[in-house]
């Protein structure tokens, strides 16, 4: 049931306090795996290297269990627990974004949206500036990527709107929270929840026997981008959600 309908989890208060401290955990894991917690990469060495992240995770859960509990081998370990779709596994870059409130995200040609920012001029390139307009448009793709740019490139962020939206008075310190609220409702229709989520006892001796019986975690199809992506780390008691 919490892996089908994950929001049931979030009616316990005690588990989603307990969810915010474990995202918080791995996602300090996660940044001192990588050196931070904003990440642009071609999309096969991203997918290579969360594996080998994820896979590092499970082999330290599996090595904190009583020797009594811990299975002799480990054949979910080396079945990948991530496996990219078409629109990111084809575009040129992908983007990762770990988040403290939003949790992990995932962005196709994020490296595109990070050079048109650090350059405005390159806006005057229909591609350029589509990227930035599906991004706008995307009801999977909250506020944060934009802030991020905002707060990267403070001295090129009014330029780069101006260009795109075609609106010489843009201004991201006075426009921006409007714009966001306008493109992105369903962000802040929702509360913010963790992206994971605390499984119980009995849902995670099922999993812990799943991995001893050698059939592993089961193996996540990630969405296209932002919220829509989905991993699973098999580490018991916890199961990350759909971001």
């Amino acid at each position: 049931m919490a892996t089908k309908q994950p929001g049931l989890v979030y009616r316990n208060p005690e588990k989603i306090d307990q969810a915010w401290t474990l995202m918080q955990e791995d996602r300090a894991a996660f940044v001192e795996f990588f050196g931070g917690d904003e990440l642009v990469l071609p999309p096969g060495e991203a997918e290579e290297r969360l594996n080998a992240y994820y896979r590092h995770r499970q082999e330290a859960a599996v090595a904190l269990q009583p020797a009594r509990r811990r299975p002799q081998n480990l054949p979910g370990v080396d079945v990948p627990a991530f496996e990219f779709p078409p629109e990111l596994a084809n575009a040129d870059t992908t983007g990762i974004i770990y988040d403290e409130t939003d949790g992990l995200n995932f962005y196709n040609e994020y490296g595109m949206l990070r050079a048109l920012f650090a350059d405005p001029a390159l806006a005057a390139g229909k591609q350029y500036a589509d990227v930035l307009r599906g991004y706008l448009r995307s009801e999977t793709i909250g506020p944060l990527p934009f802030r991020r740019l905002a707060a990267a490139h403070p001295d090129t962020v009014d330029a780069v709107f101006r260009k795109v939206l075609r609106k010489p008075d843009f201004t991201w310190a006075g426009h921006g929270e409007a714009l966001m609220r306008r493109r992105k409702p369903g962000y802040y229709e929702r509360e913010p929840r963790p992206g994971i989520s605390v499984i119980g006892a009995r849902l995670s001796e099922l999993l812990r026997r799943q991995i001893m019986a050698g059939h592993g975690p089961p193996r996540s199809r990630m969405g296209t981008q932002g919220r829509d992506a989905e991993r699973q780390d098999g580490s018991p008691g916890v199961r990350p959600d759909a971001r």
